[in-house]
């Protein structure tokens, strides 16, 4: 973690103290990074496993065999996704350091009161955006792939899928889910500060689902009924936690 600032520090020292936080996490991310791209094959058996039949989730619900098939289309179109994944990786890996240098570059500046109450919001945070990423990874991701890559509007049309338009819907979708699932923490500042009550999130339940049948529906680019359910049943559960810390936090 960062050094404290000696009391009546510049400026100009915060400001090089933050450069020399941003650099550590940068050089860390990057070590990251690297050897994600160096595991190529340990990397992408991971992210393309939810596009095999065997993949777990299958497994767990009996999902019939099916077969989809990926192609390439541009020359250095592997090589850039590679690239990409790996560096998304690399942050993902690196990203409880780069928390940390933050963290230790802001605490000197807090009381002990200030401290405790960051540590369990940035730490809580973080927790639901890995549970979010998770979720979508081990249930809405394969659901959707298997959706949209098996889907034919007559046999004689057959689906070719690129290798980017999977890359770049796994990751949206992760990070998507992952900021869905700061839902609990939002609720649980926002009723700290006094600005929103258990009872009116409660009142306007009807509403809510409404509204996450909606986001539901942009996140999963599908008509596929049981799809959009398996979506929006995490969120609706999330909404009614946050009912619960609301209630709880407004109590304490």
């Amino acid at each position: 973690m960062s050094e404290p600032l000696k009391e009546g520090a510049t400026f100009w020292d915060h400001l090089d103290e933050l450069r020399s936080c941003i650099i550590r996490a940068l050089i860390v991310t990057v070590v990251m990074a690297v050897l994600a791209f160096a595991f190529k094959e340990t990397l992408f058996s991971v992210v393309l496993a939810p596009s095999h039949n065997d993949f777990i989730t299958y497994r767990l619900i009996g999902v019939p065999a099916f077969d989809i098939k990926l192609m390439n289309t541009g020359l250095t179109e592997q090589l850039m996704i590679h690239m990409r994944i790996a560096l998304y990786t690399g942050l993902l890996l690196a990203s409880p350091y780069v928390i940390y240098q933050l963290f230790g570059f802001v605490a000197p500046a807090l009381y002990d009161n200030e401290k405790r109450h960051a540590v369990k919001i940035v730490g809580s945070a973080y927790l639901m955006f890995i549970i979010g990423t998770a979720v979508n990874y081990f249930i809405i991701f394969p659901l959707t792939v298997r959706f949209l890559g098996t889907y034919q509007v007559d046999p004689s049309v057959s689906n070719m899928l690129t290798i980017q338009s999977y890359a770049d819907t796994l990751v949206s979708m992760s990070l998507v889910m992952g900021v869905v699932f700061e839902l609990p923490v939002v609720s649980w500042l926002l009723a700290a500060m006094g600005i929103i009550k258990g009872e009116h999130m409660a009142k306007y339940r009807k509403h809510a689902f409404v509204a996450i049948l909606i986001v539901a529906a942009i996140i999963t680019p599908t008509t596929d009924a049981l799809t959009l359910f398996v979506v929006a049943l995490p969120i609706w559960c999330l909404y009614e936690v946050s009912i619960g810390i609301v209630r709880l936090t407004r109590k304490s």
